[in-house]
């Protein structure tokens, strides 16, 4: 695959995954100083790592959580706990992710994430 290819398959999976609307923003907002980055990121880790076939999309997903959850990445915890039921994630799912991550990556790692997951999925069906 050239680059231009990479950039193809990452855009179409990283609109899949993080919503259109997302990535419209991400795009609008790119100035000369982090063009080159949102290129990357689209080639690489959407264009390169998430579209390898070696894990389902929903597997990815909650692998990304539990590691925004390790790192301490509250805005990308968020957006990705935000764009997980695009492909399917549960919030039964979510909720054994971050409970393992009390356990691997400390408790008020994982306090933290279930507030905003609390809080995202109460967004996404306030009924529940």
């Amino acid at each position: 695959m050239d680059e231009r290819e990479r950039h193809e398959t990452g855009i179409q999976l990283r609109r899949s995954v993080l919503g259109d609307a997302h990535v419209d923003r991400a795009e609008a907002a790119k100035t000369n100083l982090d063009a080159e980055f949102q290129d990357l990121i689209t080639r690489y880790a959407w264009g390169e790592i998430w579209s390898r076939p070696g894990l389902p999309l929903h597997t990815r997903s909650l692998l990304t959580i539990a590691l925004m959850v390790a790192l301490n990445r509250g805005d990308e915890l968020r957006l990705h706990l935000r764009s997980a039921a695009n492909i399917g994630v549960t919030a039964d799912e979510i909720r054994e992710v971050l409970m393992h991550c009390a356990i691997y990556c400390g408790v008020p790692a994982a306090n933290s994430a279930f507030h905003a997951a609390r809080e995202i999925l109460n967004e996404q069906s306030p009924d529940k």
